[in-house]
């Protein structure tokens, strides 16, 4: 696998620590603004509608450009927004700076999938997709856990200081191991980038992430709860547990790219399979520590499995406007985020119990797997399985046309 991979991981573990960090550092953010946690809360929230708001559009209006130059500059947006966030004076400035760094997180990820892939060969693109994202959950298992305690100790602005040095480091290593003969993106135009969006199937690869991730996000975000209520922790080693979340996430995401090389469908249908199951389980294995410290564990393998197939599905999907695409999965990954956490407390505030939050997710992923099923069935009847044959399949751009032999 190419050095220059490196790179981007090291941007992605940076986007990572600044997602995540910030529910760790309310009750801090909260009483030194003089704020309630609730309000604090907001700012999680502006970052993921950063994400929502910024994959799409950046990667839209960066389309002509080198790519190289997009992820040196988005990576610079992501430095501004976190030293902002350091020196934001009250409320308001730190939600407009927490909008701000949100803005390049999912184009980054966007462009940085297109740049992967196409720097290794056809049979390893999902495993470059996945080492890029190693990044991401290395974030969960050191980033977050490190600058948590940064900010406990040093002030929560010294955190987002020690984030924005991650981002220069990052420009630096995208600056010197990025190659420019893989950085430059084809001439497409902001129009057919947009018209490249209108296929069923990407719209139906995305509408997976969305469920399948959603299904995540409903327990994930009330894990602490169900540690503590149902399990018996005590709240002083939660943070332990977040980070074995990470090692499984880890771990998922390795194993998700190296088995989509080999099968990209079967690996996403295996892996929301587990999920569901996992989830299903969840009210059995939170009633003891050592269970609950395992599906902890399990949560992070089976929903990162998934992460490198769906990456790369959106992207095949829509091969005329791959950077906007890839973007566009990072924004269903935020709405999921969103959605799931806001269908997960549903469950809890009917008073269904703990770890209700990890029923709904169950059906969520289930419904997932119905979508990516669906997904699976229109791409057969978009081609003519009979062998020897070739047929010319239209795209979704009028003046081309690809031959697909099966």
């Amino acid at each position: 696998m190419p050095l220059a991979l490196l790179a981007l991981a090291v941007g992605a573990f940076g986007l990572g620590t600044t997602e995540f960090v910030m529910m760790g550092l309310l009750p801090d953010v909260a009483g030194d603004l003089g704020i309630s946690i609730p309000t604090a809360g907001h700012l999680v929230s502006a970052y993921a509608l950063g994400v929502v708001i910024g994959a799409p559009l950046l990667a839209a209006v960066t389309a002509r450009m080198s790519r190289r130059t997009v992820l040196i500059g988005l990576m610079g947006l992501f430095v501004a927004g976190n030293a902002l966030s350091a020196l934001a004076p009250g409320e308001h400035w730190l939600l407009a700076a927490r909008f701000l760094s949100g803005l390049p997180h999912g184009a980054f990820f966007g462009v940085g999938a297109v740049v992967a892939t196409g720097m290794v060969a056809p049979e390893r693109k999902a495993r470059s997709v996945s080492l890029m994202f190693l990044g991401l959950t290395l974030a969960n298992i050191a980033g977050v856990p490190v600058a948590t305690l940064m900010g406990q100790h040093l002030g929560w602005r010294a955190t987002f200081l020690g984030v924005s040095a991650i981002g220069l480091a990052a420009i630096a290593s995208l600056a010197l191991l990025i190659p420019h003969d893989h950085a430059h993106a084809p001439a497409v135009g902001l129009r057919r980038e947009l018209v490249a969006l209108k296929s069923v199937p990407v719209w139906l690869a995305l509408g997976t992430t969305v469920a399948g991730f959603g299904a995540l996000f409903a327990a994930y975000s009330y894990i602490t709860p169900m540690l503590t209520d149902s399990a018996g922790y005590a709240g002083s080693s939660v943070t332990l547990l977040l980070a074995l979340f990470g090692v499984g996430a880890t771990a998922g995401n390795l194993v998700g790219g190296r088995l989509a090389d080999h099968s990209l469908r079967g690996t996403l249908f295996g892996g929301l399979t587990s999920l569901i199951v996992v989830l299903a389980l969840f009210p059995v294995l939170m009633s003891t520590q050592w269970s609950a410290a395992v599906a902890v564990v399990l949560l992070g393998t089976a929903a990162f499995v998934t992460g490198s197939p769906l990456q790369l599905m959106v992207m095949e999907k829509a091969s005329a406007a791959p950077s906007l695409a890839s973007s566009a999965n990072q924004a269903a990954f935020n709405l999921a985020n969103a959605g799931g956490a806001w269908i997960g407390g549903l469950a809890l505030a009917a008073g269904l119990g703990a770890t209700s939050p990890a029923l709904t997710g169950a059906a969520l992923a289930v419904l997932g797997l119905g979508v990516a099923a669906v997904a699976a069935v229109v791409d057969r009847r978009r081609v003519d399985v009979s062998p020897g044959r070739e047929r010319v399949v239209a795209t979704h751009l009028p003046e081309q046309a690809e031959a697909v032999r099966y």
